[in-house]
């Protein structure tokens, strides 16, 4: 039986996007489901992918044959950049078919495979094909990692946006209040973001992630 696929997108880079997915390994794990992480490209670093070791490590476990094999991480670049800026200088172009193919692998011998995204949703893969639109493609769930920090809302409602203009399922939204934010600011955002979740048709629930630790009993409600 062919596992499922949710990714973990964020509305920026430096949102939380890998901690969460490391975290959520882990409480899947501790659940008792058959779970892997894989990390659509990385860029700025060589061997394995630095966020799959830090998946691993939050997960509490060493490194895969599938890590060792390049499936967690099918797009490995050495620059520091956009994907298909850091690609270009390597001469390559992302192959939408092969990040596809490395995920259906990993579906044959695990559940559940956590996909986790590269900046936000519209960072480009290649010239013509963006983050979102490979989700897209793929009909994969969506959870987005987004903050209570000055700009979460503009850019939270962005992504809201973009998943209903493609058609992408928002499983949930990890809000991850890693920062000292004023309580009042984060409890207001936190319901417009549950305000428009629910007026673009979204059921999906908000999960605290707070002071590292993500709200365990709340994973039950995201339907994975």
């Amino acid at each position: 039986m062919k596992g499922s696929v949710i990714v973990i997108a964020g509305i920026d880079t430096g949102i939380g996007k890998t901690f969460v997915t490391g975290m959520l390994g882990r409480a899947l794990r501790q659940q008792g489901k058959k779970v892997i992480t894989q990390k659509i490209v990385q860029t700025g670093c060589e061997g394995i992918a630095e966020d799959i070791l830090e998946h691993r490590r939050l997960m509490g476990i060493g490194l895969q044959d599938a890590d060792r094999e390049g499936l967690t991480c099918p797009y490995l670049f050495r620059y520091p950049a956009s994907p298909h800026l850091s690609a270009r200088m390597e001469g390559v172009e992302v192959d939408l078919m092969h990040i596809r193919r490395a995920t259906l692998f990993l579906q044959k011998s695990y559940e559940l495979v956590l996909l986790e995204g590269v900046g936000g949703l519209l960072v480009p893969l290649a010239p013509d094909l963006l983050f979102a639109d490979y989700v897209q493609g793929t009909g994969y769930g969506l959870l987005l990692v987004t903050t209570p920090r000055l700009g979460s809302i503009n850019q939270t409602l962005l992504s809201i946006e973009a998943c209903v203009k493609r058609g992408i399922p928002i499983r949930g939204v990890i809000y991850n209040c890693f920062q000292n934010i004023d309580t009042l600011i984060a409890d207001d955002t936190r319901e417009v973001i549950i305000h428009y979740l629910k007026k673009a048709g979204f059921s999906a629930p908000v999960i605290n992630l707070c002071e590292g630790e993500l709200d365990v009993d709340a994973i039950s409600r995201l339907s994975l």
